[in-house]
């Protein structure tokens, strides 16, 4: 089983932006609460990320982390997700980016809006999806248009959207085959309690 998200483009020595630092530190928190750091560990390297000039600094902070967690948009905007036969979430916390590149084969990706940081109006997602699944939990105001999307064999199960103001319109493109798309809110099973009242 392997799953990575793939840096792509741009130099090591680039001086890093406020955004650069805050997506290091988002990704360090993530770790921090899947186990993968202790809490010493967690604040000593997000005092390295909050102080880090260049992306190779930052680089560091990650690498002994699994893709899913370490993974940050390289130089060209785009993190790519690229797996076989594992489970990819992203929730709680999650910067959303501008362009999602996702390639699956015999495994789960699940994208929780429900928490997640949404900067951008709009996330295109380049999906090649083989015996797998793609689930989205949205929220008000996430739009889901899988108008350029190919199934072949597939399913897709999504539920109306509730009335809201758009926050950010998912464009999903490419294929799915053998396999399924589920968009719905998290209030209705998968992958999150929901929250008492």
């Amino acid at each position: 089983m392997t799953a990575e998200i793939v840096r792509t483009g741009g130099s090591l020595e680039v001086r890093a932006s406020h955004a650069d630092r805050d997506r290091t530190v988002d990704a360090l928190r993530v770790a921090a609460g899947d186990g993968r750091l202790t809490l010493d560990e967690l604040d000593e390297r997000l005092e390295a990320a909050l102080s880090a000039r260049t992306m190779g600094e930052l680089a560091v902070l990650t690498e002994d982390l699994p893709g899913p967690v370490g993974g940050t948009p390289g130089a060209d905007g785009v993190v790519r997700i690229r797996q076989e036969g594992a489970s990819t979430r992203r929730g709680d916390g999650w910067v959303v980016p501008r362009r999602l590149e996702i390639r699956s084969a015999w495994g789960e990706v699940t994208l929780d809006f429900t928490d997640a940081v949404i900067t951008h109006d709009t996330l295109d997602i380049d999906l090649d999806l083989r015996a797998g699944s793609l689930k989205l939990l949205t929220r008000p105001g996430v739009v889901v248009d899988t108008d350029g999307l190919v199934m072949n064999y597939s399913a897709l199960k999504a539920r109306r959207p509730a009335d809201a103001p758009v926050l950010v319109r998912v464009r999903i493109t490419g294929e799915v085959t053998y396999g399924q798309l589920v968009v719905r809110s998290p209030r209705r099973g998968f992958g999150r309690r929901s929250a008492t009242a």
